[in-house]
């Protein structure tokens, strides 16, 4: 197994229980709150490493390249847009809609990378899209907190898919240049400064011990796992990321399904029909078809 992969599969690990960690977080803090903790805790963590072991990776925080701060702006937007998703719907319904993001990596590379698209992913792009409808609209049928609202999540969802698709982009133009773990610096620190006006701090004076351990996981997962995707973009093709970052979803579902079976009051269980099940496995195989590519035989 290849560095890029290993490193692929232990972030789809992270990121596939991080939406049920939100969303029980949510309890006591705003998406703002949480989103700000989780940025200012990897960048703390960064900035006092690097500052040990390597001071020279600091010097990008004077001038961080422009393109690279185009992107961590996405990826602000992306951070907010999910947890936004989460908790005015679901974490398996926010984990869905937001595959739209690897879908996305994945053609990105026809825009910009000038790659082909052949028909099966062509194919693949329209299953993914009828799954997500069907998983709406089955989804619609057993709402607790109304239709504007579910919609109104998922549309945030969408938005961090699409911003995340743009982070993506400009990371892998920037690893060519900067290693990838000095461009967490900018990536960590910028949107804990963007969301700084708009914390709450007094919500955290009123956390439980609980509450706090959820909080200092998320940020240790947003370190880790973001880590770890800069290294896999830089050792490993995108499509084949994309492929792994994908199932992701399935591990939110079995553990939101054991969560659900055993009674527990500390989150909002879900209910999960045929038609439900078929929708998510619909859009998994449609966006599977769209992004994996084979690779060529060399002559």
């Amino acid at each position: 197994m290849s560095r890029g992969i290993f490193y692929a599969i232990i972030t789809a690990v992270l990121w596939g229980v991080l939406a049920i960690a939100l969303k029980v977080s949510l309890s006591d803090l705003t998406p703002a709150d949480i989103t700000w903790f989780r940025f200012v805790t990897a960048f703390i963590v960064l900035l006092v490493y690097y500052r040990i072991r390597k001071p020279a990776y600091l010097r990008i925080l004077q001038r961080p390249p422009l393109l690279m701060v185009a992107g961590t702006l996405c990826l602000a937007v992306n951070y907010y847009g999910f947890i936004k998703g989460v908790q005015l719907t679901s974490p398996t319904v926010a984990q869905i809609f937001i595959q739209l993001g690897p879908v996305l990596l994945a053609l990105s590379g026809v825009l910009f990378f000038r790659e082909k698209i052949n028909p099966r992913q062509v194919a693949g792009l329209v299953i993914a899209f009828a799954g997500l409808a069907l998983f709406y609209y089955q989804h619609t049928h057993a709402l607790t907190g109304g239709f504007r609202q579910y919609t109104g999540g998922i549309i945030w969802v969408i938005a961090a898919a699409i911003t995340w698709t743009i982070y993506s982009v400009t990371l892998k133009i920037m690893v060519l240049k900067y290693p990838p773990m000095q461009l967490n610096l900018v990536i960590f620190g910028l949107p804990a400064l963007v969301y700084f006006p708009f914390v709450h701090l007094s919500h955290f004076a009123t956390l439980s011990p609980a509450g706090w351990a959820i909080l200092f996981f998320l940020g240790a997962n947003t370190l880790v796992a973001y880590g770890l995707l800069a290294l896999a973009i830089q050792y490993t093709e995108a499509n084949k990321i994309s492929v792994i970052l994908i199932l992701n979803p399935i591990l939110t579902f079995v553990i939101m399904a054991v969560i659900s079976h055993t009674g527990a009051r500390w989150i909002t269980h879900e209910h999960y029909t045929i038609t439900t099940l078929a929708g998510a496995l619909t859009v998994l195989f449609g966006a599977m078809l769209t992004i994996f590519r084979p690779m060529r035989r060399s002559p």
